[in-house]
């Protein structure tokens, strides 16, 4: 038997009626009606906005949808429309089960009311008789670690006990459906991975999770799928690692433009190959720019072998990028990017913030620079992918002209059993026998 998705979205739009006056509201509500009355053509006093556009989407159970995109690109509008608390304009929505939602901070609470008293109310509301609260209590108030602030109005909590709060009662009742809209940006190192553990848990036990947030390694942890917003459109939606590029397009510069690369436009062999013959290289890197420059080469070696992209564990890395300025640019900005294969970013720095920079050296058009990149290289053993590119400084922003995003594969070997994580920190142990401290009177 086919068991439907707890959370459904099919065609979903929003639109807002924007007036240019607070008069133009009071013609809209009586001159049409007298303008029909009179047989005459409707006229619009207000300028459609639409906050969200043909939005489609499914989350199963055990699934968790990042959804990402710039300021103002309907991501709170959408989660709104899922919890049930906004109306679509357009397209159906279906969730079922029990539905939580941490939308706004502090959304839901009274501010008069105490800790325990939202907390009981908010309980009540989202479905939980008195004996299944009684029996959840406890977890809940544990969870929130906000100590005797319970029995105090919420309006004396800082935004952190907020959050601690609303997390706390909507994680613990056990939904079908958790939505969490940037609420965890505010909470402490510690309160995050507590939140993330007991995700983790939800996940498990079958529940579909949407998160909103600014954080990209964020999405690649924690979810399985990933939307991209952005003028309340959906850009993509796919594999995270996927959708955190996308994001990072919208995030680092313009709209991503073919530029006019070939494998023929790059100089002699005596210079530098072709990237796309060099060992390692990827072929479903993601490249983007606007053409005016072009990453024709990346060498990868210890400093004195030649490019090779197995590497040791513990010996240096030498990056070299060679790059053609199509057009002539007066603050080149080359970067590199290091990231785990599913797509959290170890390392990233480039030549205008790195701890000598800024290196500034303008290029003449049609000239090659190449880049070097020298650093100790700390990395746990296992597979890593490599992304370099080159920008252009306007204005204080950073405007992409050649970026090529997991363009090599990057092994590391080590020469010990594997360490754990993502950086070996070469730690050594040592045991030794425990002497009582003498007396003082010895």
């Amino acid at each position: 038997m086919l068991v439907n998705p707890p959370v459904e979205a099919l065609g979903v739009g929003k639109c807002y009626t924007i007036y240019q006056r607070p008069a133009d509201r009071l013609k809209q509500a009586v001159i049409p009606r007298l303008r029909r009355a009179l047989g005459l053509a409707p006229r619009a006093y207000y300028h459609p906005f639409w906050a969200l556009t043909d939005v489609s989407l499914q989350v199963e159970r055990g699934q968790c949808l990042g959804v990402l995109g710039r300021n103002g690109s309907g991501k709170s509008t959408l989660l709104q429309i899922l919890a049930g608390t906004l109306s679509p304009t357009t397209g159906q929505v279906r969730a079922s089960g029990r539905v939580t939602a941490i939308l706004e901070l502090g959304a839901g609470f009274n501010p008069m009311f105490t800790g325990r008293e939202n907390l009981q109310l908010t309980a009540s509301i989202m479905g939980l008789s008195r004996r299944e609260l009684e029996q959840r209590y406890e977890d809940i108030v544990a969870f929130a670690d906000i100590g005797d602030f319970m029995e105090q109005p919420v309006w004396t909590y800082s935004s952190g006990m907020y959050v601690r709060l609303a997390f706390a009662v909507s994680a613990c009742v056990e939904p079908e459906v958790f939505i969490v809209d940037e609420a965890l940006a505010v909470g402490d190192v510690r309160f995050q991975a507590k939140c993330f553990r007991r995700l983790d848990d939800l996940l498990a036990k079958g529940c579909a999770v949407i998160l909103v947030t600014h954080d990209p390694e964020q999405v690649t942890r924690h979810c399985t799928r990933a939307l991209v917003l952005d003028g309340g459109e959906a850009l993509m939606q796919g594999a995270p690692r996927e959708a955190v590029n996308r994001y990072l397009d919208l995030m680092l510069g313009a709209e991503p433009e073919e530029p006019d690369v070939s494998p023929t436009s790059a100089p002699a062999a005596s210079v530098c190959e072709a990237l796309e013959l060099r060992a390692g290289y990827n072929p479903e890197e993601y490249r983007w720019g606007n053409g005016q420059a072009e990453v024709l080469d990346v060498c990868l070696s210890s400093g004195s072998t030649g490019h090779s992209v197995n590497l040791e564990a513990g010996r240096p890395l030498r990056v070299e990028v060679w790059v053609r300025h199509h057009q002539a640019q007066p603050r080149p900005i080359y970067g590199l990017q290091i990231k785990t294969p599913d797509g959290v970013m170890v390392y990233a720095d480039n030549s205008r913030d790195f701890s000598g920079g800024p290196l500034m050296r303008p290029a003449a058009a049609g000239e090659v620079v190449r880049a070097v990149f020298e650093m100790e290289q700390r990395l746990a053993q296992g597979d890593y992918l490599v992304s370099v590119g080159v920008s252009a400084e306007e204005q204080g922003e950073a405007v992409p002209l050649d970026r090529r995003y997991d363009a090599l594969h990057l092994k590391i070997m080590g020469t010990r059993p594997r360490t754990y994580g993502l950086v070996d920190l070469s730690m050594q142990v040592r045991l030794e026998d425990y002497d009582t401290p003498p007396d003082d009177d010895d």
